[in-house]
């Protein structure tokens, strides 16, 4: 009987580190996408800039109207 509740345990925790090495790698996967996309909107805001800085803006924001209103 204990043989039988050691077995048990044993794979519940080769389970557990499996899932536990599945997600370390997502994690680490999402730590990279997370960097990308904070430094393209790093970029984004500062190509914003510019063109705001030059007079160009040209962009409707949500809460402003359209022209033809």
């Amino acid at each position: 009987m204990t043989d039988i509740r050691i077995q048990t345990l044993e794979e519940k925790i080769a389970d557990l580190l499996k899932t536990t090495d599945e997600l370390s790698d997502v994690v680490a996967r999402q730590e990279r996408e997370i960097a990308i996309l904070t430094h393209r909107v790093q970029m984004l805001m500062a190509r914003e800039g510019e063109r705001e800085s030059q007079g160009g803006g040209g962009i409707v924001l949500g809460d402003e109207r359209p022209p033809h209103y």
